[in-house]
């Protein structure tokens, strides 16, 4: 068959809740996809289904054409599932645009990673009280003790839900979920959605009365675009969606990614030693482990996906796990990586009814995680006590996670510090100076002159360019100094263009939007240190050399470039480092000789390399055929998203946004990037991975020519303008009008 048009025109056998499926949903896909990638399914009442990113991401999107409105084809009840189960209507999901759109903007404003990052002390005071209750014991449920009880917590708390209302709702939720069907526990599920119905009507009665700070006050207080309020059933419809994702779907993510933990223990002790890598590797747990595996739409008119004819009235899967393991877009999909880039990932969905959640689910999420690896660090899953959700078909997850682990103390109030910049933060370049020939030093620091968050040796920070690409650069300068991160940067004139761009733009006054610090090569404890650099690799080694003499512990530094005036920070790091730093230009000295270098090493000597890939390729050769593998710590040099759309940042110009709603008129600079500028003026404004693949900021253009740089537009939705990626996208001309 071709992989582009054949399809198998008679039903297949395929059922997303069968034994099967439910044994291994990703092999269960990956065969279908291989065979017929898009069919029709006998089962349920018949629907069609998809097995590959394009085709779901195509459906997903297009709401004209596949609906996500509750209908009469293939029965009664929730229409976002196969099969159609009982349900209240769910704002704005079961709705498609216009009608979901004044519900998006009535919950948009909860949610944006500002809100979520305000929300981030309260998520971790609930954490930690958490696992006091039950550190001390040495076992637990995971899932009955932490997964539920958090996520329950946090929303129900940032509702305005009182404390005595937490355990009641969070049950039922997961009981709706984890039990089989039509059992005594999914009646008793049922009863508790009654409950959680009337209590929500309480609550917005009562705010409408006496307002508090908290999210139902908020909605309650919220209008539409005439001026009404909106009704009550409106709001319970919205208040029961933002419960129901809230609760269970982080309980199922949390779940799957510390069973798969327990079974891949390498892993867990690499995010032991790297805590910041979780920032990373929580992208590549929701495309591993997606809570909702998949939702369905209802066809409005005939159409042809992959191939196989769809009719209007026809139902039709959209799995969000096949798609996100789908090789064409996630090479070995099979393997978690901690390190892979998988924003991609469709776990949220993506287009219109792209989980607005997101922002609040990964803060849960990072503070079990955290809580878990910090506290239980030892935790061991009894695996003859897991207990799996019945059916993995529409929701995956564990019912029961027993563990047992070290009894460890409860926690006590940590002193307070500067937070690390969760969300991107404008920072100003305070000083700029030649650190070599095609290196620069760059001084970054908070436009007001305040302190920046602390930060240690191997810590990396994140620069948004103007040109909306993203770079990590590690921190070089003195950590003492709170008012200053330096970065140095080396230009490349054949790379993917953020060298060119940062040194164009470098000079004192500018902002670049910056988050961090971060650290996924932080320096452990060790009796001495041998440190290799190479390159620009030097900028984490000049951080850590410092650090191990200010703790007085010895160590070595081997410093290579192409040549001396290249290698840049050398007269500092000689300040530092003294006798003990060795410099190899290599048209004078040649390579670094490994094996002597490492041959020769005193026991419990700590290699870090930071550096090009050939030379961390050779280093590594050289530890494993010494035995020294254990001891070795490397930071590559990233090569950053491969599906990146490079733009030249010269070529940007400033132009104009009118805001067709307001009637206000903004200039975006050629040195900002319009959501920068959109967000220093729109509350609520929806967004999420910034570069142009998520598809959560699409913004209807109403007057103007948009410049798309994104990877979710067709051809088709380019060429007609009619909306935009306003996280990378600019201007062809001097104004865009768009809908916010």
């Amino acid at each position: 068959m071709s992989a582009d048009t054949d399809f198998m025109p008679a039903d297949t056998d395929f059922d997303h809740h069968s034994d099967e499926a439910n044994a291994d949903p990703v092999a269960y896909y990956a065969r279908f996809r291989e065979s017929c990638p898009v069919g029709r399914s006998a089962a349920h009442g018949g629907f069609h289904y998809t097995t590959r990113y394009a085709d779901v991401a195509r459906i997903a999107r297009d709401d004209e054409t596949f609906s996500s409105a509750r209908s009469d084809h293939g029965g009664q009840g929730v229409g976002i599932v196969i099969p159609k189960g009982p349900g209240l209507e769910q704002y704005p999901i079961e709705l498609d645009p216009p009608r979901s759109t004044e519900y998006r903007k009535l919950i948009n404003p909860l949610l944006t990673p500002e809100a979520v990052e305000h929300l981030v002390p309260m998520i971790e005071r609930h954490a930690a009280r958490i696992v006091d209750e039950f550190i001390e014991l040495g076992s637990c449920d995971l899932v009955r003790d932490l997964t539920n009880p958090l996520p329950a917590a946090v929303t129900l708390d940032w509702l305005g839900f009182p404390e005595e209302d937490w355990a009641k709702l969070a049950g039922p939720i997961h009981d709706i979920f984890a039990a089989p069907a039509g059992s005594e526990r999914a009646a008793r599920g049922a009863a508790g959605l009654a409950y959680m119905d009337q209590r929500i009507r309480e609550l917005i009665a009562e705010r409408r009365v006496e307002p508090r700070p908290d999210g139902v006050s908020t909605l309650v207080a919220a209008r539409h675009d005439d001026g009404s309020e909106f009704g009550e059933d409106e709001l319970v419809s919205v208040i029961g969606l933002l419960i129901a994702g809230g609760v269970d779907t982080t309980t199922s993510l949390t779940g799957s990614t510390l069973v798969h933990l327990a079974r891949h223990p390498e892993q867990r002790q690499r995010l032991i030693d790297s805590p910041d890598l979780l920032d990373t590797a929580t992208e590549e747990f929701l495309r591993a482990f997606a809570p909702s595996q998949s939702m369905a739409r209802t066809v409005t008119q005939d159409v042809e996906v992959g191939g196989c004819p769809m009719h209007a009235g026809d139902r039709v899967l959209i799995p969000w796990v096949a798609a996100n393991h789908d090789p064409a877009v996630f090479p070995d999909p099979e393997q978690v990586r901690l390190d892979r880039d998988a924003g991609r990932h469709l776990s949220f969905g993506i287009g219109s009814h792209r989980c607005a959640g997101a922002h609040l689910a990964r803060a849960m999420f990072r503070a079990m995680m955290t809580q878990v690896l910090t506290r239980l660090p030892d935790y061991r899953v009894i695996e003859e006590g897991l207990v799996p959700y019945p059916t993995r078909g529409n929701q995956s997850g564990w019912d029961a996670v027993p563990a047992v682990f070290t009894p460890g103390p409860r926690a006590t109030a940590a002193a307070g510090s500067v937070r690390a910049l969760a969300t991107p933060t404008p920072l100003r370049v305070t000083a700029v100076r030649a650190a070599a020939d095609g290196v620069v030093a760059v001084d970054l620091g908070l436009p007001d002159g305040g302190e920046l968050p602390a930060w240690q040796p191997g810590a990396h920070v994140e620069l948004r360019l103007p040109s909306g690409r993203l770079r990590q650069y590690s921190l070089c300068g003195d950590p003492a100094d709170a008012t200053t991160w330096r970065i140095g940067v080396l230009h490349e004139p054949k790379g993917r263009g953020g060298s060119v761009e940062l040194h164009e733009l470098a000079r004192p006054g500018v902002t670049f939007a910056v988050r961090g610090p971060r650290n996924h090569f932080p320096l452990r404890p060790a009796p001495s240190y041998l440190f290799l650099a190479g390159g620009i690799g030097v900028t984490p080694i000049l951080a850590m050399v410092r650090e191990a003499a200010g703790r007085g512990t010895p160590f070595t530094v081997v410093y290579g470039g192409r040549t001396r005036s290249t290698m840049a920070f050398a007269d500092e790091l000689a300040t530092v480092a003294g006798d003990a730093l060795t410099l190899l230009p290599q048209d004078e000295a040649g390579l670094p000789d490994l094996p002597r270098l490492l041959g020769g090493l005193d026991a419990g000597t700590a290699v870090y390399a930071c550096g090009p890939g050939p030379m961390l390729a050779a280093v590594e050769r050289e530890c494993s055929s010494l035995g020294l593998t254990d001891r070795l710590h490397l930071e590559r040099f990233a090569a950053g998203d491969d599906l990146e759309t490079a733009f030249d940042a010269a070529d940007n110009r400033a132009f104009e946004v009118q805001l067709a709603r307001t009637g206000v008129t903004l200039t975006v600079p050629a040195d900002r990037r319009l959501i920068e500028v959109l967000r220093d003026n729109v509350s609520g404004l929806s967004y999420d991975c910034e570069k142009g693949y998520c598809g959560a900021c699409e913004t209807r253009v109403l007057a103007g020519t948009p410049e798309h740089r994104d990877s979710v537009l067709s051809d088709e939705e380019r060429l007609a303008g009619r909306t935009m990626m306003i996280c990378v996208g600019r201007c062809q001309g001097d104004r865009l009008v768009l809908d916010l």
